[in-house]
This record gives structure tokens, C-alpha cells and sequence, in this order.
């Protein structure tokens, strides 16, 4: 920071990483909260020769600036910390006085105190907090980040694996990555090249338990562990009444997770059906591998270890990904830079090797670029001290998309058919439901017939759509209920 840059930062109260100190004749008291809030944060700077008059920073300077720098930075080296700080110092001349600025770098050795662990800060909106034993656990583990989930579990062995989700990821990578080296390694090889298994003694590890691993088996281990979902008539829990429509289900592992969620979440974005110059579906939905590029983060980046869990949830207006854990530098380095340090990087692999996730850095691009092309904005990235947020926002609000163009009232006439009868169909395709499901649940045996009275008009009007729209006669065909049918099922009828 130089001598203009300081200027302006007096001029600018919008910031969190520096802080002034008057400091005139001595150091004072509470810097040493603030040292440790920008040790355990993101670091900053601290100013010394600065007195703030109401909302008005002035230079004061200050007397015998080389002692007061030298018993500042011989404390830092010392006991009073339970780690050596080393800051970066600067001194700037002013016709007013002598500043000292001193950078404090964010430390990897967090939680950093002085005197006790009760003396741990962090720095919120400008100022210091004491942090909660919640944060300071958060902090220890921060520790051994990208080291925790590689540990292997004591107990465990490849019994622990769930057969059919190790199948159906072997099945993954031979369809979608034919030419890779391990589609013809031998299970156990397999595994240990994934670092799931450990060669020594056949153990699994946390990593490998979580992708593969039986629910019982991660239960085990890692209580409460789950990956939720939820979506919410609203935007936001105040105003969603009832509080959600839909809560994924335990799912068994990591990978069983990736699928459920990343199903649930397709069905809200447009996806025009499109065809290639060969006459095959197309994919190639920037926003669809933006969602799925924000799904797989969450999944590498996750706390697992923590009291809370990933968790999406899907409102009006934005669909939101939750992870405990913070990241290992502050949000805005790991934009500007192209590195890769994930916290599970057993888990970052796994995603990886089958191509649902970027082989470098974190995916932001991803995420921005494809989002951007779709509503014209990007995500929103948010990072607390023990926490990481990604919203996306649909286009207008969701709008178009959260309104049926139908009420209750309305059915009769448009489609022929009851409120009754519609209402047992939605509910029942909340899940995907073959034909054969709903017919029996309308006592129905002609299939033509109940095609044209019941599936045909309610996919017209949108309140059904079909699991494979480009073969509508396909015998794997499924029926869901849409976004734009929620407000009907959550609309008082009386």
C-alpha cells in the first residue's frame, strides 16, 4: 500500500481489511482482537497515527515511531500469540506526523490468538468479534484442509462400498470416458487408484467412504452426514407457505446425491429440445453445466465434518448452493487466479476422473460464463469464516416460470377434468411416474383412452412433462409434475 492508496483509504469508509489506530504515544490495548480478526479472515491493515473524529478519519501521527514499531513487531514474534505473526510494514511522512501501516497476513495455522483460546477474533463489517467455539472448530479443522477426508477409517474395508453405486459409476466412466486407463483395472485396483481403497491394509478412506460408501458404513462415521434439498414455494421461508414442496430422500453416498439433486435441478431450467447436424439430442446447455459445475463444487468443498450439511435449495426467484466450510484463500484470489486446492481432494477426483466436474481451479468459470449466457447475470459467490453461498437467479425472477396461467377454478373448463383428479395425478408424479402408476391410481385399463382424457391435455397446458420428451412413446416414458403446477397444488381450494 502505498502513500496515495492510504490517502484514499481514509477518504473511503467502505472496507473490512484495514483498520486505524491513534496510537500516539503507544500501542494500544485492543489492536491485539484485531491482529487476531485478520490472522483467522483474510488479513489486512492496520494503521497506526489515525484518529477518527465522528465520521472523519485524521492523521496524528505518531511519537517515536521506531519503538512503537519495534515493540509491535517483537510481540507479534513472541509468546503473546500462540503462533509467530510476521507483517509487512510500511511508514509514510505527512506534514501532520508519522503513520505506520502494518499489512497482517492470513495465517494457515488458524485459529490464531493471544494469551488463551477464549482470545480468538474474527473480523466482521469493519470490526472484531469473538468467535464461537462453533468457528474456532471450524478453524482447527480449516488446519488440515485438503488433508481431513484422506485419512483412512479405521474398521472398514472394500464390504463398506455399496456394490450397485460402484457399478454404476464404472458404468459412467466407460460410456462417457471410453478411453481411460482404469476402465480395465480389476475392482480392487480400481479403487486404489481412485485412493478410495488403501493399498496397505485394504482400508477405506473418508474420501472414498463418502463417494461410494454404504449409508450404514458413513453413518457410522460421520453422523447426520446428508446432502439436502429443498424447493420452496416462495422467496423465502417466511413467505413459503407450506415451508417446502419437495425434500429429496436419504440418498446412500455422494454419488447416489449427485444424481438426485442434479435431476431435480434440470427441471427448472428452459431446455429447448435440440438436435445436432447428426440427428442426435444436443446437451449443450451452458446453464444446465453451470448448475451442475456449482453441484459438484458444493460436493468437493463441503465440511463434512461440520454440524452443518451442503444444502440446495431451489426459491422463485434463485437457486441456492450452501457448503460448510470456508475456502483456502479469499473468494476474490481464487477468481483471478487459475489454481486448484479443494478441500476433499479424494472427492474433487472422483468427480473428476468421470468429467462432471473441471480438471483445474474451481469451476467459477463455468459457472459464471454459462449462467450469464442464460439470464444475462452471473451467480452471486459468498464467503463467511465458515461457510461458502452460491445463488443463481433465474431470469426475471422466475416469473414466467412460477405462474401456471391457471387456477383451480379454471381446470374444469380448460381441461375437461376435475380438481380432484388432477390434484391425485400431480401429487402422485411429484416423482416420476410411469403410465401403467397412474392409471392404476385412477382405476383406468385403456391406455389410448386415458392418454387423451388425462396425460395429453395436462401436458399441453404444462402441469406434466415427460422424462424423455424426444421419444414420447418410449417404454422407459415417465410423467412429472412441473414448476408451473406447485402454485396450483399449494392453492386454497375451499
Amino acid at each position: 500500500m502505498d502513500k496515495d492508496q492510504l490517502i484514499d483509504r481514509l477518504s473511503n469508509l467502505e472496507w473490512e481489511d484495514f483498520e486505524v489506530k491513534e496510537a500516539r504515544s503507544q500501542i494500544p490495548k485492543n489492536v491485539w482482537a484485531t491482529v487476531s480478526g485478520f490472522s483467522n479472515i483474510a488479513g489486512g491493515w492496520l494503521v497506526f497515527g489515525v484518529k477518527k473524529v465522528g465520521k472523519y478519519y485524521e492523521i496524528v501521527g505518531v511519537k517515536n515511531a521506531e519503538k512503537i514499531e519495534q515493540d509491535f513487531t517483537n510481540t507479534l514474534r513472541g509468546d503473546k500469540f500462540n503462533v509467530k505473526i510476521v507483517p509487512e510494514c510500511k511508514k509514510y511522512d505527512f506534514p501532520e506526523g508519522t503513520v505506520l501501516a502494518f499489512y497482517i497476513p492470513l495465517s494457515d495455522k488458524k485459529p490464531v490468538y493471544y494469551n488463551t483460546l477464549a482470545n480468538t477474533f474474527i473480523r466482521t463489517a469493519s470490526g472484531d468479534q469473538k468467535a464461537t467455539k462453533e468457528e474456532i472448530d471450524a478453524m482447527y479443522r480449516d488446519q488440515a484442509f485438503g488433508t481431513h477426508t484422506s485419512r483412512n477409517v479405521t474398521g472398514t474395508s472394500i464390504a463398506d462400498i455399496n456394490e450397485s453405486s460402484y457399478e454404476q459409476y464404472r458404468e459412467y466412466l466407460s460410456r462417457f470416458h471410453p478411453s481411460h486407463s482404469y476402465n480395465r483395472l480389476k475392482k480392487e485396483d480400481f479403487l486404489q487408484k481412485l485412493r478410495i481403497r488403501q493399498q496397505e491394509d485394504g482400508t477405506l478412506s473418508y474420501g472414498g467412504l463418502l463417494c461410494l460408501g454404504t449409508e450404514d458404513a458413513i453413518q457410522k462415521e460421520i453422523t447426520g452426514f446428508r446432502v439436502d434439498y429443498l424447493e420452496i414455494p416462495g422467496t423465502s421461508y417466511t413467505n413459503a407457505k407450506p415451508r417446502y414442496t419437495y425434500r429429496i430422500d436419504e440418498q446412500e453416498n455422494l454419488w447416489e446425491y449427485f444424481f438426485a439433486v442434479f435431476d431435480r435441478l434440470r427441471r427448472h431450467l428452459d431446455l429447448p429440445f435440440k438436435l445436432t447436424q447428426e440427428g442426435f439430442a444436443s446437451e449443450d446447455y451452458p446453464q444446465l453445466d453451470a448448475l451442475r459445475e456449482a453441484l459438484v463444487n458444493m460436493l468437493m468443498h463441503s465440511d463434512y465434518f461440520s454440524a452443518a450439511c451442503p444444502r440446495v435449495r431451489v426459491f422463485d426467484d434463485r437457486i441456492e448452493f450452501f457448503n460448510p466450510g470456508a475456502l483456502p484463500k479469499p473468494l476474490t484470489k481464487l477468481l483471478e487466479e487459475d489454481i486448484s486446492l479443494p478441500r476433499n481432494p479424494i472427492i474433487a477426483k472422483f468427480f473428476r476422473v468421470v468429467r462432471l466436474a473441471e480438471n483445474a481451479g474451481y469451476g467459477f468459470d463455468k459457472m459464471i460464463s454459462g449462467w450469464q449466457k442464460y439470464t444475462g447475470s452471473p451467480p452471486e459467490f459468498d464467503q463467511g469464516q465458515d461457510y461458502t453461498k452460491a445463488t443463481f437467479y433465474f431470469k426475471s425472477r422466475r416469473q414466467i416460470r412460477t405462474k401456471s396461467g391457471l387456477s383451480w377454478d379454471q381446470v374444469g373448463t380448460k381441461l375437461g377434468l376435475s380438481i380432484d383428479e388432477v390434484k391425485q395425478i400431480l401429487k402422485l408424479c411429484m416423482e416420476p411416474q410411469a403410465l401403467p402408476a397412474i392409471m392404476s391410481l385412477m382405476n383406468w385399463s385403456n391406455r389410448t383412452k386415458f392418454r387423451n382424457k388425462y396425460i395429453n391435455p395436462m401436458l399441453k397446458t404444462g402441469l406434466l412433462a415427460m422424462t424423455i420428451p424426444d421419444k414420447p412413446k418410449s417404454p422407459n416414458q415417465k410423467y412429472y409434475t412441473t414448476d408451473t403446477a406447485n402454485p396450483l397444488l399449494t392453492e386454497n381450494t375451499e
